[in-house]
């Protein structure tokens, strides 16, 4: 039997690949953009071709045989090596285009564009290209995407990626200057004034976080009994919570690296006199090995974010002990 990989069976391969991964044939027509029929043709190709079936069809999704799901767990790795150097090969043969950095977009708006000026100065033969997203990662779509590394706030866990944190977070309460002024209650200090439709919530502080995790964090943490949290604005990004805080629209969970430079230009006022510690943190996530140029910027934000922690605590102010 020739068994030579063949312009037919590299196609028949490729459909299976996306039709396991999906467990659809529909949805793997999607991602190929070819037809139902057509990838589920080929893959019918591909199982006469060798003789065997390679997944159970029921209604509702598609079941991988043992043999399919070999030959799966086969292909990946097949593939993502290949496209890993492919990859490689590109950033090499232009080596002085800009280097794709994706970034969570309050996080590049507030903190790493206003620093960037540093990073060219030290490294002014390295172009960087920063676009803001917050979809979580995997190896398969950074690499298809063409993106060498990204920024994210999340609480971390990468099982194919090597990420490197360098920098956490604080939760603070912020409001502005009118605000407090207009709501007396909250010049005494104490978080118990605290009411539901005065807080601003960021609904999606990282991808599978819940709609109102940073004010329910910070409650629990300092022993206070939850509010109904419904009745507050809710917003996609932490930015938008905050600049509805600057406009003395309520109360903003407030996270260091992005009101820093508002409360030391006294656009917000940090309430309580309490923060605490974010279950999520900042990382710099690339698929191994990064190359030169992404090595120089995890360098420089490993030393940015150490040098911002040395800052952050003149104007806010540091994390309360934790209780149990």
């Amino acid at each position: 039997m020739d068994s030579r990989l063949s312009n037919s069976v590299l196609a028949w391969l490729r459909c299976f690949d996306a039709a396991a991964r999906q467990g659809s044939f529909t949805r793997a027509a999607a991602e190929l953009c070819i037809t139902q029929g057509a990838v589920s043709q080929q893959v019918k190709q591909l199982e006469k071709w060798l003789g065997r079936p390679l997944f159970l069809r029921t209604p509702r999704t598609l079941v991988p045989t043992p043999e399919g799901q070999w030959l799966s767990v086969v292909l990946r790795e097949s593939f993502e090596a290949i496209e890993s150097t492919l990859a490689q090969m590109r950033l090499t043969a232009t080596a002085h285009a800009a280097a794709t950095l994706s970034c969570s977009p309050s996080f590049a708006m507030q903190w790493l564009t206003p620093r960037l000026g540093d990073f060219f100065r030290q490294h002014p033969d390295i172009g960087l290209r920063v676009f803001g997203e917050f979809h979580r990662l995997d190896r398969t779509r950074m690499v298809r995407d063409g993106v060498e590394a990204a920024v994210r706030f999340d609480p971390g866990g990468y099982t194919d990626l090597e990420a490197t944190e360098f920098l956490d977070e604080w939760l603070t309460p912020v409001a502005s200057p009118a605000f407090v002024a207009a709501h007396p209650p909250l010049q005494q200090g104490d978080p118990a004034c605290l009411r539901a439709e005065w807080l601003l919530h960021d609904g999606s502080a990282w991808e599978g976080a819940d709609t109102f995790e940073e004010w329910q964090h910070w409650f629990a943490a300092l022993g206070l009994p939850a509010l109904a949290w419904q009745p507050g604005p809710q917003f996609n990004l932490s930015q938008l919570a905050v600049s509805a805080a600057i406009a003395g629209q309520g109360i903003a969970m407030g996270r260091a690296a992005l009101v820093w430079e508002d409360v030391s230009a006294g656009r917000l006022v940090p309430l309580f006199g309490r923060s605490v510690l974010s279950r999520a943190r900042y990382s710099f996530v690339t698929p191994p090995p990064p190359g030169p140029a992404m090595q120089c910027v995890r360098e420089w934000l490993v030393d940015a974010g150490r040098h911002f922690r040395e800052l952050r605590g003149t104007v806010l102010p540091a994390p309360s002990p934790q209780k149990d």
